[in-house]
């Protein structure tokens, strides 16, 4: 804006010196004089108001709130982000935008996220998460209001719903991911920052017990039976590979169901490791929605595992 402030409405030889001067004069002087104060003044405190400060005026306390006003043509440098410290946490947690954008904790237990005041609907808001995990069987669920997105090579992400999925890690150690929105947190992206994409998930590997399901997190699913025992598996994620070992079926077959096998036409399928020895072994890779073998192996008596 242009300043009210006009230096020339005042007459700066007036009074003239050594003869008598009409008092209007000084009147005239007078409030024009008050008249700029009073601009000034109004200005002053306007600027007070909306100015970005280095430093607080003094008998103020400094706040650089600009109101989601544009910040334009700009050279940035030497920036830094908010760090928020959440510290040995199990549970809910919150990553609140409005109190910082980079935020680290180490897991007690299973953790939930859930990400609060982002910036309007149009601009982009980011999130970023350090997580240090702490023992394997501790998990970190997200939650968007409408869709996580950009999830599917998320490695170790299993979705719950369109707006919530649960990652689990096949070793301990610190991690990053990122989230971002330009929607006001209806859709949120999450992005794994520093670990392989690929979905093949090596190296992992479980023991399955008897009627379990074998994890989609772990590359290696293996078998100990004492006695005749069942598994599952389910869908995979394009490109995926699955290893099934019979580590040990000695005492009864194990029967793994799959879901959307690719050696049949419809439904469902099996995968049987007899009782014959140790080391039946089975490899899936999961195209075009089916699990298909890529190769199977025998046990020591040359068994291969059955497909039905």
């Amino acid at each position: 804006m242009s300043s009210n402030i006009n230096p020339n409405n005042i007459d700066g030889t007036y009074p003239v010196a050594g003869q008598d001067n009409d008092s209007q004069g000084f009147r005239d002087n007078f409030t024009n004089t008050k008249t700029n104060f009073t601009y000034a003044a109004d200005e002053i405190t306007d600027l007070q108001n909306k100015a970005v400060l280095k430093a607080a005026l003094t008998g103020t306390t400094l706040n650089n709130d600009m109101g989601g006003s544009i910040l334009s043509n700009a050279q940035l440098q030497d920036m830094s982000e908010s760090k928020v410290s959440l510290g040995t946490v199990t549970g809910n947690q919150t990553v609140n935008f409005a109190a910082g954008s980079y935020y680290t904790l180490t897991t007690s237990g299973s953790v939930s996220l859930s990400f609060t005041n982002p910036s309007a609907s149009g601009t982009l808001s980011r999130w970023r998460v350090q997580i240090t995990v702490s023992n394997i069987n501790h998990t970190m669920s997200v939650t968007a209001a409408t869709n996580m997105v950009g999830t599917s090579n998320i490695q170790g992400y299993v979705a719950v719903s369109a707006a919530s999925g649960t990652v689990t890690f096949n070793k301990t150690g610190t991690y990053e991911f990122e989230f971002e929105t330009s929607d006001g947190g209806s859709n949120i992206s999450m992005f794994d920052l520093n670990r392989n994409r690929d979905p093949i998930f090596l190296p992992s590997y479980e023991d399955v017990a008897s009627a379990g399901a074998c994890s989609l997190a772990k590359t290696v699913s293996g078998f100990t039976t004492a006695g005749a025992e069942t598994a599952t598996l389910a869908a995979g994620y394009e490109g995926q590979i699955k290893i099934l070992i019979g580590e040990s079926v000695v005492a009864g077959n194990m029967v793994v169901t799959v879901t959307n096998p690719g050696w049949k036409a419809s439904g469902t399928g099996t995968i049987t490791f007899t009782n014959a020895g140790y080391g039946q072994s089975v490899i899936l890779m999961y195209i075009n929605s089916a699990w298909y073998v890529i190769s199977t192996g025998p046990d020591g008596s040359n068994n291969y595992p059955v497909l039905a």
